[in-house]
């Protein structure tokens, strides 16, 4: 009887062990996209109900061209926030990864540090040949019906100790814009003493990527336990941009091993909008 009742114990917990593992293969090999509606102080009204399909983190991962067709005609940009590939990464899944991602739009995207420790310069003659644009500490002017935006890409240094540059000074005619900044890795935000920008589009965290309910990533330090993946928001009401907002992303790919844990892979499809009139705080 005890053996029995041990077998049975033992057989349970396997089964249990078995489930937890397929989920953590599926969460980590979904696609899927997560929508949000973001509202910017400063978005010119030509811009209202614009969309951004932002996707960071896709380290070793291929993208399903069938899935993303559907995205096709539903975003008016794409941007891709660093750790487009890593070491041993083929460069040719790379060209095809960014061949689906240039069918969706117009693509700009920003060094991760797996990129700079990788292939550096093969992905930055892959973007070009795909139309995307690499932006190192640049400032780009998005245009619609007349009306324009800024998009700045921050530059990511090849280790944290290099320290991260300040945001590249605006030009003139581009002073007052609705201003949209990439940077990999959040940290940045500690280098700067105001957020320069009205959003900001992050990932490099990947979420710590196994978590544990209640407790969260327990993989990550102490800054990124408070900034680990999501959405957060901040007051600057003496600052130019008043109401900056920042996504940190889960990420598309996955680090070490092909396995995540309540903390789905994702990407992102953002809907711009315009904040109403009188809707500004004092």
């Amino acid at each position: 009887m005890v053996t029995a009742a041990l077998l049975w114990g033992a057989g349970i917990i396997a089964a249990c062990c078995a489930l937890v593992f397929a989920r953590m293969s599926y969460e980590a090999r979904v696609h899927a996209v997560t929508r949000a509606e973001v509202t910017l102080e400063r978005l010119p009204k030509a811009f209202d109900g614009c969309r951004i399909f932002f996707i960071s983190d896709i380290h070793k991962r291929k993208l399903s061209k069938s899935f993303l067709r559907d995205m096709q005609g539903k975003a008016d940009w794409v941007i891709l926030g660093g750790d487009i590939m890593e070491r041993n990464v083929p460069l040719e899944r790379v060209r095809e990864n960014l061949d689906v991602l240039s069918r969706i739009g117009p693509m700009y995207a920003v060094y991760g540090n797996h990129d700079l420790k990788a292939d550096p310069s093969g992905l930055a003659d892959a973007l070009k040949k795909a139309g995307g644009v690499l932006l190192r500490d640049d400032n780009v002017l998005l245009e619609k019906n007349g009306a324009r935006i800024c998009l700045t890409g921050i530059d990511q240094p090849l280790q944290k100790r290099d320290g991260y540059p300040k945001p590249p000074a605006l030009p003139p005619e581009a002073l007052n814009l609705c201003r949209i900044l990439v940077v990999h890795d959040p940290v940045w935000i500690r280098h700067v003493s105001e957020k320069p920008a009205d959003l900001i589009l992050a990932g490099h965290t990947h979420g710590g990527q196994i978590r544990f309910p209640f407790f969260g990533a327990l993989r990550l330090n102490r800054f990124y336990r408070k900034y680990d993946c999501g959405w957060f928001a901040w007051y600057q009401p003496r600052s130019a941009v008043r109401k900056p907002q920042m996504l940190i992303s889960r990420g598309f790919g996955n680090r070490r091993v092909t396995l995540r844990l309540c903390c789905p892979a994702e990407m992102h499809l953002i809907r711009l909008k315009t904040a109403e009139p009188g809707t500004s705080e004092s």
